[in-house]
């Protein structure tokens, strides 16, 4: 049957050798019969024009003396009649100056008008041009009689071209075709003989190949003629056969070698290939035994989940290779606050699962986490880089779960995220309470929507005034009263709605309404007043919001000027590259930007000189402590006086007392805002602002 097989192999290859160059054969005569016939048509056509172009100019030249003198139209037709000798001639006309026909000839070949292109195409000679022209099946010749100053009259002699073609063409291919059939079939005649020889080298091998598979006797040797390729792989099948006893033992060493990278395999498929650390899929396994055992003896099980806060700004700002190298330090470290038994897994990313065994109490649960918290604290020394960042934990208990793997992670993770809204740097100790905290912020997500179409949301207005305290523009803050829920302070559902992925549609509505309500903003305050609305770290990953954004201003006629953008500093840091092209694009439009809360992330002042912004806002907590602490009233200072250095616009928020007014204003502030001067207003109550503005 092997036989049979590579019998059908080679005859396989024969066949589609030869079916190729019979092919390559066939296509090479079809062109050159192609390329034949095109440049013969050429050639045909160029000779017709040239005939046809001496046939005009004589006669052109010949009807000077009719047209001098009174026209005889029987002499006319006379001198057209010459044509009948010309059996491709369709139509020759005689026009007076004015174009008016004096005489008419139809040739033999006019009974073919009809059917190739119409008689009006022909004789409408008010468009020509004189000389030489092609229709679509036909040539023509359109000449003056007489002398360009002194016109007698112009003739138009029109030739068929379609027809002579054709026959030229179908009398050169039967010329062509019986050398042509001859050659082919030569042609492929002599590859079936060459292809013949050249294989049946390989047939030979085949032959052998069969021969040692049956008698499995690798003394046996090949020797066949042929070219240098045929006896190139003779010696080399002999060298194999050489070499087979050699190659059966390396392969008993090879896979004694491949059942140890197994093992090795084993190894690496339960641990992280970066750390060092148990993988998830050790772990979960590892975590499900014990709450099992836990369960059986009535015990319990306690699990930390914790991640990096600022572990995203690493990476972002020193590249990943330098943020593998920092959680390959910070497992190394969490590895010495543990106790002898601990479990530490890298779950993924920079967040890290903790099993501690023997069910310890609350007290050594805050001694570890505090041992945590702390020692990941102080800096770590990478590349010459010294990095600095905190950890956030969730505490949680497999007794709080009910010994269920999936809640006991989740609750671990919920308390987590508890700590990171907390202010990051801390712990929580998972509480069942907190899962009615969690049904609510799902209840917020699943609602923003809704409160969309059913227009809960609304915009008030809170005022930023000038150092005089005139009025100077507005910042839009928006506002949920809920049909279900009530009230729902934006503290609480905007940070929500950026865990969810809602913010976009919120943005979008915000914007929306902006736009609308801009035009009653301008007539009560009959000036050019700006409103400022904010972004969040989300909006800047949409690549449609910028085209959104620009469909609004055109929509309702809105002045790019009018309207800036604010976005947090710990936001644009996070998405710096897209936030830097997207604003960009703002400004080309004509808008403004702020940077938020400056001061409170993480703030480099070499990024300041990078972006497109326009006004540096000066977070709360800044404002709130000034006259309190002197190292708090001297970061401010000094932000001031490097805003004013970058020739930056300055606003400060939350001013409250007069004394933060006074010093602010002094330090050089031009913006501020705060319940000083308003709270957030509705804006069919802006009218209070009118004061400010006047």
């Amino acid at each position: 049957m092997a036989n049979t097989q590579s019998a059908y192999l080679f005859r396989s290859i024969k066949t589609s050798l030869i079916i190729l160059t019979v092919s390559a054969i066939l296509v090479t005569s079809m062109s050159v019969l192609l390329f034949s016939i095109s440049e013969h048509e050429k050639l045909y056509v160029d000779s017709v024009e040239s005939d046809l172009n001496g046939l005009s100019e004589n006669m052109s030249n010949d009807l000077i003396p009719l047209l001098v003198n009174e026209i005889d139209k029987f002499e006319l037709a006379s001198v057209l009649l010459r044509l009948d000798r010309y059996p491709n001639i369709k139509i020759a006309r005689v026009y007076k100056p004015n174009l008016t026909m004096l005489q008419e000839y139809l040739g033999r070949a006019s009974s073919t008008l009809n059917s190739q292109e119409p008689i009006s195409e022909i004789v409408d000679v008010e468009n020509l041009s004189l000389g030489m022209g092609r229709g679509q099946s036909q040539l023509y010749a359109y000449k003056l009689i007489g002398d360009e100053r002194l016109p007698l009259g112009y003739l138009y002699i029109a030739t068929d071209i379609a027809g002579p073609i054709k026959q030229s063409n179908i009398s050169l291919f039967y010329q062509v075709l019986p050398p042509t059939i001859i050659s082919l079939l030569l042609a492929i005649s002599i590859a079936f003989w060459l292809h013949h020889k050249m294989l049946f080298p390989l047939t030979q091998l085949s032959r052998f190949a069969k021969q040692v598979e049956l008698s499995k006797d690798y003394s046996l040797r090949a020797d066949i003629d042929g070219k240098h390729e045929v006896a190139e792989l003779s010696c080399n099948i002999n060298q194999m056969m050489e070499t087979i006893n050699t190659e059966v033992e390396k392969n008993r060493k090879q896979t004694y070698q491949l059942i140890e990278q197994q093992k090795t395999m084993e190894r690496l498929a339960n641990f992280d290939s970066l750390t060092g650390l148990p993988n998830r899929q050790f772990f979960m396994e590892n975590l499900r035994i014990e709450l099992a055992r836990a369960k059986r003896d009535g015990q319990d099980v306690a699990l930390m989940f914790f991640d990096l806060d600022g572990f995203k700004t690493v990476n972002d700002s020193l590249g990943h290779e330098t943020g593998d190298l920092l959680l390959i330090e910070v497992s190394k470290r969490v590895k010495q606050y543990l106790r002898e038994g601990d479990l530490v897994s890298r779950l993924g990313g920079d967040e890290f699962l903790i099993l501690l065994y023997d069910s310890p109490d609350d007290l050594m649960l805050v001694t570890i986490a505090n041992r945590i918290i702390d020692g990941l604290k102080e800096p770590f020394s990478v590349e010459s880089w010294e990095l600095q960042v905190g950890v956030s934990i969730g505490i949680a208990r497999g007794r709080d779960a009910d010994y269920n793997l999936s809640n006991f992670v989740s609750n671990a993770d919920i308390a987590m995220y508890r700590s990171k809204m907390a202010g990051r740097g801390s712990y929580t100790i998972f509480a069942p309470e907190m899962m009615e905290d969690n049904k609510r912020k799902l209840l917020i997500a699943s609602s923003i929507n809704q409160a969309i179409k059913d227009n809960e949301f609304c915009l008030h207005y809170q005022a930023k005034v000038s150092p005089e305290e005139e009025l100077i523009g507005f910042e839009a803050l928006i506002r949920w009263n809920s049909s279900v829920l009530g009230f729902v302070s934006p503290g609480e559902f905007i940070p929500i709605a950026e865990q969810s992925g809602k913010i976009v549609s919120v943005t979008q509505w915000v914007l929306e309404r902006l736009c609308k309500d801009l035009p009653e903003i301008q007539r009560q305050f009959k000036g050019e007043i700006s409103v400022s609305v904010n972004l969040s770290a989300l909006d800047l990953k949409n690549p449609s919001l910028l085209e959104f954004i620009n469909h609004l201003f055109q929509l309702h006629d809105v002045d790019p000027k009018l309207i800036e953008f604010e976005v947090t500093e710990s936001a644009y840091l996070e998405n710096f590259d897209m936030a830097t092209h997207f604003f960009q694009s703002l400004n080309e439009l004509g808008c403004s930007i702020a940077l938020d809360d400056f001061g409170t992330g993480y703030s480099s002042l070499s990024y300041l000189t990078q972006i497109p912004i326009h006004t540096l806002k000066i977070d709360k907590q800044f404002v709130d402590n000034l006259g309190l602490s002197d190292r708090n009233t001297l970061v401010t200072s000094t932000i001031i006086d490097m805003a004013k250095r970058l020739q930056l616009n300055i606003c400060a928020e939350g001013v409250e007392t007069r004394e933060q007014f006074d010093f602010l204003v002094k330090s050089g502030c031009q913006q501020l805002q705060g319940y000083l001067f308003s709270k957030p207003t509705a804006l069919s109550d802006l009218s209070i602002y009118a004061p400010l503005n006047s």
